[in-house]
C-alpha cells in the first residue's frame, strides 16, 4: 500500500497560530438590526443529539420527507444587565466615556471584577453620547457546569438611538432571556474557542507525513528547517507547539428550536459529561466549536446565506439517549 498524500494541515489563513486570551470569544463587529433588542447571547455547549425533521428546503430532493439532522444543544441561562456603557465617536474611533452600574449586582460577579461600592453615576447624568451598549454577565451557577464565575461582556443593541435609551433604562438590573433575542429559524454566527490539545508535534499539529524507517534521527519530524541561505527559519516551517484553544467563528448556523424547559431533553442520568439541563435551550443545526461546558457567543449572522430557509423545519423526534 502506498503512502497517502495530503496537503499540510494548519491553514496560514489563521496566522500567527496564537491561543486565545480568554475562554469567551471577543467580538469586534455586529450585524445591523432594525428591531430594538440585544444582538447576541451567551450560552454553554451541552452536547449533541440528532433530530428527525421534515425537510422544508424548496430545492431539496427529499423535500417533504423525514430526514435526520445532527444538532447541538446549547444551555442558555438568563443573562443579567449589570450596567450600560456609553460611547462617543471621535477622530480616532469610538471612545468609552461613561459606564452606569445597576444597584443590585450579583455576588458572583465579584469573582470576575471588583464591584463598585455604589453607583457613582445615574443614567440621566450622561447626556452627550453617540451610542450605548449593555454590560451583561452570564449566570453559570444556574447550569450544571460546576462553575460560578460569570462571563462579563458588552452587547450591542439594534434600533434607533432613542429606542436604545428606552430599552436600556427598562432592562438595567433585570434579566435577559434567549427568547428576547432569537426566534426559531434565524441564521446565527457562533463565536467560540476551540478545544485545547496542549503541546503537540508536527505530525498532529500540521499533518506533515511520517518519514520512512531509514530516515535519520526522527520519524515524526520534518526533514529540514530551511535552506542555508537565507540563513533563517521561515514562519511557514511547521514546528512543534501548543495546539488548539483558538478563537474561531462559524457562520450561518440555523436555529432549529428555542426550548423553554431543558428538562424535556434530559436523559435519566443527564447529558454525558455535562449534567442536567435546567434552563431554556437552543437546538442549532450541525456542530458547534469548543468542548462541552464551554461558553459560546451567539449573534445574528453578519453575512447571512440567502439560500437558507427562513422558517425552521418541523421537528418530529428528538433523541434524548445518554
Amino acid at each position: 500500500m502506498g503512502q497517502p498524500k495530503a496537503p499540510r494541515h494548519g491553514s496560514i489563513q489563521f496566522w500567527p497560530r496564537r491561543r486565545a486570551k480568554h475562554s469567551v470569544a471577543r467580538l469586534r463587529s455586529w450585524a445591523q438590526e432594525n428591531k430594538t433588542k440585544p444582538l447576541g447571547f451567551v450560552g454553554y455547549k451541552a452536547g449533541m443529539t440528532h433530530l428527525m425533521v421534515l425537510d422544508n428546503h424548496p430545492r431539496s430532493l427529499s423535500k417533504g420527507e423525514e430526514v435526520m439532522v445532527p444538532s447541538t444543544i446549547i444551555d442558555c441561562p438568563p443573562m443579567t444587565v449589570a450596567g450600560i456603557c456609553f460611547y462617543k465617536q471621535k477622530a480616532l474611533g469610538w471612545q468609552k466615556i461613561a459606564c452606569v452600574w445597576a444597584g443590585n449586582l450579583s455576588k458572583h460577579l465579584s469573582k470576575r471584577i471588583q464591584l463598585p461600592k455604589k453607583a457613582t453615576q445615574k443614567f440621566d447624568d450622561v447626556a452627550d453620547f453617540d451610542d450605548l451598549r449593555l454590560l451583561v454577565h452570564s449566570n453559570p451557577s444556574l447550569t450544571s457546569i460546576g462553575s460560578k464565575n460569570p462571563k462579563l461582556l458588552e452587547l450591542a443593541l439594534g434600533g434607533k438611538k432613542e429606542e436604545k435609551i428606552a430599552y436600556a433604562k427598562e432592562k438595567l438590573g433585570k434579566e435577559l432571556t434567549v427568547e428576547d433575542v432569537f426566534d426559531e429559524g434565524v441564521s446565527l454566527d457562533i463565536h467560540g474557542i476551540t478545544k485545547g490539545k496542549g503541546f503537540q508535534g508536527t505530525v498532529k499539529r500540521f499533518g506533515v507525513p511520517i518519514r520512512q524507517h531509514k530516515a535519520e534521527k526522527t520519524k515524526r519530524g520534518i526533514g529540514t528547517l530551511g535552506p542555508w541561505h537565507p540563513n533563517r527559519v521561515r514562519y511557514s516551517v511547521p514546528q512543534s507547539g501548543k495546539m488548539g484553544f483558538h478563537l474561531r467563528t462559524e457562520y450561518n448556523k440555523q436555529l432549529l428550536k428555542v426550548g423553554k424547559n431543558g428538562a424535556e431533553l434530559n436523559p435519566q442520568s443527564g447529558i454525558h459529561k455535562y449534567g442536567l439541563l435546567k434552563n431554556a435551550y437552543l437546538l442549532v443545526r450541525g456542530s458547534v466549536v469548543g468542548p462541552k461546558k464551554r461558553a459560546v457567543m451567539l449573534t445574528k449572522s453578519i453575512r447571512p446565506n440567502t439560500t437558507m430557509t427562513k422558517e425552521a423545519p418541523k421537528i418530529n423526534y428528538v433523541s434524548i439517549k445518554s
